[in-house]
């Protein structure tokens, strides 16, 4: 069955918003204790393409299949399935925020597969870095983030200056700061 990308994500009002983030059924990950443990020989570049022995892995689905597989603990990335937990090696972060959109009060980010996440308490906004050279994140699952890129940063600057000159948002209740500590 082909894959259909949901729609861009300033057509969709907070429900829908919202929608799309519960139809997205992932793996129960968190609750597999694989016995068998390795290497997936697989890197995940900082500006989020996939790799398997250092080739591309050129279909979408295939990297968003991975992705569902994802968890970070105190050791690294690893992809989970029931019977294995195989290493992967993550140059920045697993994913790759591409989109942001404030729909009444709440942040909604679409990531390089397709995912959406909503900023809020449990999925947090962290500002790193220095002043000078911020480096912003987005806790996405199971202890993955996703690297605002370039053009989402300035999007979020935009909507940060819309709601005040203290370089903060709000998503949920929860406030974040734009400049590193």
């Amino acid at each position: 069955m082909p894959y259909e990308p949901p729609p861009e994500i300033a057509a969709l009002s907070l429900a829908e918003l919202a929608e799309a983030v519960e139809a997205r059924r992932l793996p129960p990950v968190e609750r597999w204790a694989p016995a068998q443990t390795g290497d997936s020989h697989m890197t995940i570049r900082a500006d989020g393409t996939w790799l398997h022995d250092g080739s591309p892995i050129s279909r979408p689905a295939m990297v968003r299949a991975f992705a569902s597989l994802l968890l970070r603990d105190a050791e690294g990335h690893w992809l989970i399935t029931p019977v294995q937990r195989l290493t992967i090696e993550v140059e920045d972060a697993a994913f790759v925020a591409v989109d942001v959109i404030d729909r009444d009060g709440t942040l909604a980010f679409r990531l390089n597969t397709d995912d959406i996440v909503i900023a809020g308490p449990e999925n947090t906004l962290i500002a790193r870095g220095d002043p000078a050279t911020p480096a912003f994140y987005l806790a996405v699952r199971r202890g993955c983030e996703a690297r605002l890129n370039r053009s989402t940063y300035q999007q979020l600057a935009q909507i940060a200056l819309a709601q005040g000159d203290d370089w903060r948002v709000t998503s949920q209740g929860a406030d974040f700061s734009l400049v590193p500590a």
